[in-house]
């Protein structure tokens, strides 16, 4: 697949200037295409990258010495920053992220969940369908018993422009299997909602 084509996109944010009734070639702006080209090329990259090659090292869960299964009830990673631009008006979004999933026989290294992440929200995105692609790219890439992913983020669109409510902020949730039961989903939460408080 093709990568990001940063000509064009410097192109067309030269015609944005022009639009806007600005001279593209004055002093402080001479290098904002290829600046925004250069952004574009980091806030769109994961446009380029399977997810699902972040879990392709995952590793299967040993046995005790009594030979039953050794499995965790569940791995719950909180307090994971992201960046994502909404599709809407490309505006950026920035949050907070928390991720559990209950192991079934394999487990993945912790850096591999940020790095899918960080791929999936690389790319125009809603906070909705972004919580969902997480969700679906674990279930998928990991088969574990279940899956919980919660997103906390604020929205430029919504603290700089229209209504500008520059306090609020968007929580998202998607779960799967087993963590989709309110009462385990209650007890991940809770779980999470403690980083609030240490």
């Amino acid at each position: 697949m093709a990568g990001v084509d940063t000509g064009r996109i410097e192109r067309a944010v030269h015609e944005i200037l022009l639009a806007i009734g600005e001279d593209p070639a004055r002093p402080g702006l001479e290098r904002t295409p290829q600046r925004v080209a250069e952004a574009y090329a980091d806030f769109f990259g994961g446009l380029h990258v399977d997810p699902l090659s972040h879990l392709a090292d995952s590793v299967p869960i040993g046995a005790t010495d009594a030979g039953v299964p050794a499995t965790s009830d569940a791995v719950v990673l909180r307090d994971l920053a992201f960046r994502s631009v909404c599709e809407h008006h490309l505006l950026p979004f920035v949050g907070t992220a928390h991720v559990a999933y209950l192991p079934g026989d394999r487990v993945v290294g912790l850096g591999r969940i940020p790095a899918v992440i960080e791929t999936l929200a690389a790319r125009p995105q809603l906070q909705e369908r972004l919580a969902e692609e997480i969700a679906d790219t674990l279930q998928t890439g990991l088969d574990p018993k279940g899956v919980l992913v919660v997103l906390d983020a604020q929205h430029r669109c919504v603290t700089t422009r229209g209504s500008r409510q520059e306090r609020s902020s968007t929580i998202t949730i998607a779960s799967r299997g087993a963590l989709a039961e309110p009462a385990a989903r209650s007890e991940i939460i809770a779980l999470i909602g403690a980083s609030e408080r240490d």
